[in-house]
């Protein structure tokens, strides 16, 4: 659990990223008094920076896992979290905190490259999908925090709230033994035991799944060393490894399961909050900000009761469940604001807080938590690293993109029509997940990746595991 906190900390340390902007240009046009302190269009940019600016690192950072291992690579993260912070807390002027915001992005790079892959690498079976739901619920507990401070603090604040949890990352990194799994890419079993053993004990099952990464990787290694390295070749067999079915279906099965989480709506409405909540609430007999901290506190608290959740259901069942339950208060969110634009109901502030309330218990107990998890399951893991790049950068295209626009949807939509949009997006996904997506509950990745290839168990080298004593200390 040490080592997955630090996997925690950055998605902490997003999520208080996500939601600074949310009260401190609020308290920046206060301040100057004027609006034009920070305009539209560079209100909408400084939340979706932080995202386009992650996209170089979904690119360099496996790269950097790939030769450096997953040890150094997230000590380099935790760096640039303090880095960023340490900017934003003596920030004056908005390209100061925007700076902070694209250093930040590197974080934002590192969330499904660096977090997903020390937690799934680290943690055992058993526990994987706990520790990878609690990841995804605490960006909104980040989100939660940055709220709180900006609403009855400075929004320095959050910088310096931001630069103690840096801290506490990059104390996890220091400390942070190398990933098994990387070690047995390298050849170097004997390490890659002691470090398994030393996380996840001498006990059987753990011994089961040391041998299995051992063979399986000494079969990867055996087939690498029959090839000589030529540019060409390089090329072609990185072309045929993206023609084959164990890459290109769960690459696209993540990239529904993606796209399902982005375009309900929730990351959109967790940015602009005060404006989406100020449309809903126009009598304003509850305050935006008090609203919005309930929303937020709801939000939290329902993230971690469906982290238990999550432990004992299927993660399809629970995905599908949740996100029908979401899509319900969607659409009835969509419609209850038409209703009011007609006249034909009579505005209720507490009504419209109940809607929002049901709409984020939904996706909580579903995408918001298990995008992820199934995502870091899924992916392939014969090339890890080019998996994780190509879903990275569709997610943080994707997301970008619709948190700039997202302002320009509600002008020219109307509320109704954002929510009806995200509705039927989110209900088209999440039919295609009904379709093709598999379980994976308490599956070890090397049973998940036989699955995506067709076979009841990879082909590995079958000898015993005789380069390291099992005695029990």
């Amino acid at each position: 659990m040490t080592i997955s906190s630090g996997g925690w900390t950055c998605y902490f340390i997003m999520g208080m990223s996500f939601g600074a902007s949310t009260v401190f240009i609020p308290q920046i046009r206060k301040e100057a008094n004027s609006d034009d302190a920070i305009s539209e269009s560079t209100a909408s940019w400084i939340p979706a920076i932080m995202v386009y600016s992650g996209l170089p690192w979904t690119f360099i950072l496996p790269i950097f896992m790939k030769y450096i291992g997953r040890k150094y690579t997230f000590m380099f993260v935790s760096i640039s979290n303090l880095i960023s912070f340490i900017v934003f807390y003596f920030s004056v002027t908005v390209n100061q905190i925007i700076i902070s915001q694209v250093i930040n992005g590197i974080n934002t790079g590192s969330h499904f490259t660096v977090s997903v892959m020390i937690i799934t690498e680290y943690t055992s079976p058993k526990h994987r999908g706990f520790f990878l739901t609690v990841k995804s619920a605490t960006l909104f507990w980040g989100i939660f925090m940055s709220n709180a401070i900006g609403t009855f603090f400075h929004w320095r604040n959050i910088g310096l709230a931001g630069i103690i949890c840096s801290a506490y990352g990059l104390l996890i990194a220091i400390v942070l033994p190398e990933s098994p799994f990387w070690l047995a890419t390298k050849q170097r079993y004997e390490r890659a035991a002691d470090t398994h053993r030393w996380m996840m004990g001498f006990g059987k099952q753990a011994e089961t799944d040391l041998e299995k990464l051992i063979n399986y990787q000494k079969n990867l290694n055996l087939e690498a060393q029959k090839k000589k390295f030529e540019l060409k070749g390089y090329i072609i067999g990185y072309l045929r490894i993206v023609s084959k079915r164990q890459f290109y279906k769960p690459l696209v099965l993540c990239l529904i399961v993606h796209s399902l989480y982005i375009f309900s709506g929730k990351v959109v409405f967790s940015v602009y909050a005060i404006d989406i909540i100020s449309k809903i609430t126009a009598g304003h007999h509850i305050s935006p900000y008090t609203a919005m901290l309930i929303l937020d506190g709801v939000t939290v608290l329902c993230m971690y009761i469906g982290c238990l959740v999550a432990k004992v259901l299927p993660r399809k069942k629970l995905l599908i469940g949740s996100s029908l339950v979401g899509i319900g208060f969607l659409l009835s969110i969509s419609l209850y604001a038409y209703l009011i634009k007609l006249s034909l109901v009579v505005e209720n502030n507490y009504f419209a807080i109940f809607l929002l309330i049901g709409y984020s218990m939904g996706l909580c107990f579903g995408p918001v938590i298990l995008t992820q998890t199934i995502s870091g399951e899924l992916v392939s893991i014969e090339a890890r690293g080019l998996s994780s790049c190509c879903m990275d950068l569709s997610s943080k295209v994707l997301l970008g993109t619709l948190v700039k626009m997202s302002p320009f949807l509600f002008k020219s939509w109307g509320t109704h029509g954002a929510f009806l949009f995200f509705g039927l997006a989110t209900s088209f996904f999440l039919f295609l997940i009904y379709v093709f997506l598999p379980e994976t509950k308490d599956m070890t990745l090397q049973e998940i990746a036989e699955w995506m290839k067709g076979t009841k168990r990879a082909p590995v080298v079958q000898e015993e595991m005789n380069f390291l004593p099992q005695e029990k200390k």
